[in-house]
């Protein structure tokens, strides 16, 4: 069958579409990430700006207010504890290295032989001084990329308050170009939104509980300025970018180095098991209970992103095995063609 030349244009325009949708792409792809959270966190917000908005009357004023909002709720603690954490690693650096590892393995293992004592110390000393070296190296990289964050953060707030500042006009634009019906298209929406809310606020709430925890490990195991680091253990875990082990992995060396080493032990056993694993297990709860996601599927889908696309995987993993769910369900109903139907199709409502 012959292409009559209307068909030739359509899809000579769907080339061209498609090779400059490419260069888009291939342009934004150093800064993706970026974008994403700026987009994420102006989803978050958007309850804040439009009842700023209903207020004021005025969408570059709201947005204004809501991104200094951002800055001083995110960018400012980080700012507060990062100091703190350069000093102190630093500290325990050079702490670790003046460890008596071969006079402890003497002491718990007297009849051991000098070879063995000495192939245990070394054995010891070289993972220690690899996790030294990676959270130092790691911290001289964040230093040498401080011009880059910059820019990244610079990103972030760019597109932040331009998509809370403009997003009836991006609904908009979103309703014009899907292929969905309406009421699949509002059935995605709203599953989307809680696997959002769910993710971000749930962080907020597991980084409390995982602060927290922290927090009684330095009280039980008696680490000096508990409540010092407590504080910083909360920001840490709350924060997404960063994590409660770049307080507690310098505390346990620290401790190895300076204190009982049965102590030490059972500090990096209790921060192992309950602290860094707590987050994992309570945030495919709070996923679970918001969504068609299974806790189990909860946890897989937030590791798996995490591990594919960084940290912001956390949320989009979650969501695409839920779409996938969705995509599934309504094949095995014999509903997927409906999905880009013309025709509204009613929508399920959901469960309590």
């Amino acid at each position: 069958m012959e292409l009559d030349h209307k068909v030739i244009k359509e899809l000579s325009a769907i080339v061209v579409i498609i090779i400059f949708g490419v260069l888009v792409f291939l342009a934004v792809k150093p800064i993706l990430l970026a974008i994403a959270w700026g987009m994420l966190l102006a989803y978050v917000f958007l309850p804040v700006y439009r009842w700023l908005n209903k207020r004021t009357k005025n969408e570059v004023f709201s947005a204004s207010i809501v991104l200094i909002l951002l800055i001083v709720i995110i960018v400012l603690p980080i700012l507060f504890v990062l100091p703190d954490i350069f000093q102190q690693i630093f500290e325990l650096y050079k702490s670790s290295q003046a460890l008596d590892l071969k006079g402890f393995i003497d002491n718990i293992l007297p009849s051991a032989s000098p070879q063995l004592v000495i192939s245990v110390s070394a054995a010891i000393n070289t993972v220690l001084g690899n996790m030294t070296s990676s959270i130092l190296n790691f911290l001289v990289g964040l230093t040498l990329d401080i011009p880059l964050i910059f820019i990244d953060l610079f990103v972030v707030a760019f597109v932040f308050f331009f998509t809370l500042k403009d997003v009836e006009k991006i609904k908009e634009f979103v309703k014009t170009i899907s292929p969905l019906n309406r009421s699949q298209e509002k059935m995605l929406v709203e599953q989307f939104k809680d696997i959002t809310y769910s993710t971000v606020y749930g962080r907020f709430v597991v980084g409390l509980v995982q602060g927290l925890l922290a927090g009684i490990g330095f009280l039980v195991f008696g680490v000096t300025n508990a409540l010092v680091l407590t504080i910083v253990a909360l920001f840490l875990a709350v924060l997404p970018i960063l994590g409660v082990y770049l307080i507690w992995i310098p505390v346990a060396i620290y401790m190895f180095a300076t204190s009982n080493i049965i102590v030490a032990i059972l500090f990096t056993l209790y921060n192992l098991i309950i602290v860094s694993n707590v987050d994992n297990v309570l945030m495919a709860y709070i996923v679970s209970r918001r969504t068609s996601l299974s806790p189990l599927m909860a946890l897989i889908s937030s590791l798996g992103g995490l591990f594919l696309f960084g940290i912001i995987g956390l949320v989009i993993g979650p969501l695409i095995f839920a779409y996938f769910i969705i995509l599934l369900d309504l094949y095995r109903n014999g509903n997927l063609l409906s999905l880009f139907s013309a025709e509204e199709q009613p929508v399920a409502e959901k469960k309590s």
